[in-house]
């Protein structure tokens, strides 16, 4: 369980590699009221729906001998990217004084992710982590998970 105390104007992202919401606090640490100030979704489909061709084979030297490449996990990449267009969006939505504190939910892969990519004065503002995948709940579930409830 968590038990996350948010205080008003606090934000929150609930991020996994396909969709993200950013949410602000509009109430108080005892009732919290998140509202959807963005949501941002990209489509990504599983690899298999993504790359057609056979993993490629390359010749290792002047034998006869040839290697095969491993397939590209195309869905990896694109949650990859994912997480780097929602950490330039935190750095720009932090440079201008959006918020000034911020928790992050997401699922321990996307949020290793997105720890890499941060930039410091988003890292700073960051108060609690929390590894779940949230991002299909409704917005009265997510604060009942975050208070511990």
């Amino acid at each position: 369980m968590s038990n996350v105390k948010l205080k008003h104007g606090t934000w929150v992202l609930v991020a996994d590699g396909e969709k993200a919401l950013f949410l602000k606090n509009r109430g108080d640490a005892l009732h919290t009221d998140l509202d959807v100030v963005r949501e941002v979704r990209e489509e990504n489909p599983p690899t298999r729906d993504q790359g057609t061709d056979r993993p490629g084979r390359f010749n290792d030297g002047p034998s006869a001998h040839r290697s095969a490449v491993g397939e590209t996990d195309w869905h990896r990449v694109a949650k990859e990217r994912f997480a780097d267009e929602i950490a330039e969006r935190l750095y720009k939505m932090a440079h201008r004084g959006d918020f000034e504190e911020i928790v992050l939910v997401a699922p321990p892969i996307v949020l290793g992710e997105l720890r890499k990519k941060l930039h410091k004065e988003v890292s700073d503002r960051i108060v609690a982590e929390v590894t779940k995948t949230l991002t299909n709940h409704a917005i009265v579930d997510i604060e009942g998970i975050l208070k511990g409830e």
